[in-house]
């Protein structure tokens, strides 16, 4: 069984919404959209907050687990990943944050060339629909979402005082002029709702463009050289989806690599040792794996102004959900984080290093909250130096891949996890936060010491969700796509994600992943009208 496009797009999360529904404007092409997921039923998908109860669903996430990391004292670590329609942007924390300018200039200097941040920007701006309007750095009307917050409470706010306290500047926009500083998170929401990028590109469906759902690619077809199509299983049968131009691979930092080794482009002992035949040899794929890790304290609130005193309460959840009923404002609009921090706590960074998310909830487990007033400061390092790695643990393409994230790995990146828990302590011990304060929960005040706040990140830290690189752009031995993010070694296929970051950005990647997803459609269109011209 067997269907043919113009382009074949794998998978429809945050880059491949994007690519898919640009590239089936074009007149005259017919694209096909997979999708391992379904399509977008589950209410909770649709609430801001909800992402609480999604994250860990048993079938709208992928629900993976990294192998026995050693420097989190072995152990295994969730991670999350979108399996429905708009994949990770469906499920994510709603913060909009591009990363820093530098981030991109970076990769520029890498080698990527169109990819510095004057590159970008335009692409950035043509996605954005942000409800304070267009200027230089943002965009207005575009598909994307891009609001403030709704609810504003008064715990949040004193984060924000908190940190000026301590002499961060009040910044009114992270993704403006410059990063540094306090201030509160704009969100991927439109209207109260959530707006994944299936939401934002793909309603209304483009003409074009016919989407697959419950439909997992099981390999790439590559012929001499060349990759002419997908194998993906739909009802338990394997069809065929041909590709008279393309095929770009947008199933992220995990299974773009995997579905490349299940494919036969990789390393080729590694291949050899999983029984597949080697297409092509190509030992980066997997590799240069980048993750933000995260460490948070919490506390125990001396007043009733968290989350978790709503959720508790019979009254306040039935106050709470009139409120988003009726005003779409409310906790319910919550994201991952209300206010926020990009600060530097190493002496040698020129920019900020590590973000705080203040959350104004606490949770004894993923969707269980304390049954005390509490709330959180969650601080990850921003540019890791650890490297990990994606491999295959099986060649059963229903298998999960082997994944090595390799956390706190580096000396660099354990001081400065260590001087961020010593930043949130100087946070909480301001007078603008402390009054809100009953005690610290956790780790508590007896972990004191260098050595015992590392051990507590070690025991308690974990992912917030942003696996890159494994895919890694660049022009050298030690990449997998070029600048124009066609794969090395193989015709007619190019990836799309955030697996092609040669660096993680400096931020949350949801808007990257867009931004990527938007530029390898422009790059794909350009390159298809000087072969017209030709």
């Amino acid at each position: 069984m067997s269907m043919e496009a113009d382009y074949v797009v794998v998978g429809a999360g945050s880059a491949g919404c994007a690519v898919a529904a640009r590239l089936a404007a074009r007149p005259g092409v017919r694209v096909v959209l997979l999708e391992a997921g379904g399509r977008a039923l589950n209410p909770w998908l649709h609430v801001p907050i909800g992402f609480a109860r999604t994250m860990y669903h048993p079938t709208l996430s992928w629900n993976l687990k990294t192998a026995p990391e050693a420097g989190l004292n072995g152990r295994r670590i969730d991670w999350p990943r979108g399996r429905v329609m708009g994949g990770s942007s469906a499920i994510n924390g709603l913060i909009y944050i591009r990363g820093q300018a530098e981030d991109y200039d970076h990769w520029r200097q890498l080698g990527c060339i169109g990819w510095s941040f004057a590159d970008v920007l335009p692409l950035f701006r043509a996605a954005e629909d942000n409800e304070r309007g267009a200027d230089a750095l943002h965009g207005k009307g575009g598909p994307l979402g891009v609001s403030d917050l709704r609810d504003r409470n008064p715990i949040s706010a004193a984060f924000i005082e908190a940190a000026k306290q301590l002499g961060f500047p009040e910044n009114p926009d992270f993704n403006g002029p410059d990063q540094e500083g306090a201030g509160w998170y704009q969100v991927t929401v439109r209207n109260g709702l959530r707006c994944s990028a299936a939401k934002a590109y793909l309603t209304p469906k483009p003409a074009n463009l016919d989407i697959l759902t419950e439909a997992p690619a099981r390999r790439l077809l590559i012929e001499n050289g060349r990759c002419t199509g997908v194998v993906y299983a739909q009802g338990g049968v394997e069809k065929t989806v041909a590709a008279r131009a393309e095929v770009i691979l947008c199933g992220g930092a995990i299974h773009s690599p995997q579905l490349l080794l299940l494919s036969g482009v990789g390393d080729g002992a590694h291949l050899s040792a999983m029984g597949i035949e080697t297409k092509h040899h190509l030992p980066a794929v997997g590799r240069n794996l980048q993750d933000h890790f995260q460490a948070r304290m919490i506390f125990r609130a001396n007043q009733k102004v968290t989350f978790n005193d709503v959720a508790h309460s019979l009254w306040g959840q039935l106050r709470t959900g009139l409120e988003f009923a009726f005003k779409r404002s409310g906790p319910l609009t919550f994201a991952a984080g209300t206010s926020g921090l990009f600060a530097r706590v190493m002496p040698q960074s020129a920019t900020p290093d590590v973000q705080f998310h203040f959350v104004p909830f606490s949770v004894a487990s993923p969707g269980k909250l304390h049954d005390f007033p509490g709330f959180t400061m969650s601080m990850c390092q921003l540019r890791p130096e650890s490297r990990g790695s994606i491999t295959l643990a099986s060649p059963d393409p229903t298998a999960q891949a082997l994944i090595n994230a390799n956390y706190l790995a580096e000396k660099f990146d354990r001081d400065c996890i260590t001087a961020g828990l010593r930043l949130t302590r100087q946070l909480a011990a301001t007078p603008a936060l402390s009054r809100w304060i009953e005690s610290e929960f956790a780790p508590g005040i007896d972990a004191d010491s260098d050595e015992a706040l590392l051990e507590f990140a070690r025991n308690t830290g974990h992912t917030i969700y942003h696996p890159s690189g494994t895919c890694r752009m660049g022009e050298d031995a030690s990449s997998v796509v070029d600048s124009r993010l066609r794969l090395h070694g193989v015709a007619g296929l190019r990836v799309a994600d955030a697996s092609i970051m040669p660096t993680v950005v400096s931020g949350n990647t949801n808007a990257a992943c867009i931004m990527i997803g938007e530029k390898c459609a422009a790059m794909i269109a350009e390159d298809a009208e000087q072969r017209m011209a030709a």
